[in-house]
């Protein structure tokens, strides 16, 4: 191994952390927004709980929430991924083939980032690992 490579291994546990805990709060704001018009979303006015994107914003507020947090890291994360797989499916492909015409690159990156968390674990700074469960 390099010193290189080894330099970045030593920090891999902390960039995982940081990529867990800055994808959950950019998460949480697409939750917010529908749930609760923080930030104001024009396109998110006049959503119902009881509905596919009321179900998808109570995922992002509370998944996001626990995974930026690190409680039960790995079933969250994967949950999240599948819904963003859903939601690329549902709501992006239908318009167009490539992420790129359709908006659904977003959809696509959480849902990757998410399954890699779910495999990798929460990493540093995590409530999981205070209490040592779903260490990485």
């Amino acid at each position: 191994m390099s010193e290189l490579e080894g330099r970045f291994q030593s920090y891999s546990r902390v960039l995982l952390g940081i990529l867990r805990i800055v994808s959950a709060f950019m998460f949480i704001q697409h939750g917010s927004a529908k749930l609760f018009h923080v930030p104001h979303v024009p396109m998110f006015d006049g959503i119902q709980l009881v509905s596919l994107l009321g179900l998808a914003g109570t995922l992002e507020v509370v998944g996001g929430s626990m995974l930026l947090i690190g409680l039960f890291t790995r079933p969250i994360a994967l949950i999240l991924s599948g819904e963003m797989a859903f939601a690329y499916f549902i709501a992006h492909a239908p318009r167009a083939f490539l992420p790129m015409l359709n908006g659904g690159e977003m959809a696509v990156e959480w849902c990757f980032v998410f399954l890699y968390i779910a495999a990798a674990g929460p990493g540093a700074f995590s409530v999981d690992g205070r209490r040592g469960a779903g260490s990485s």
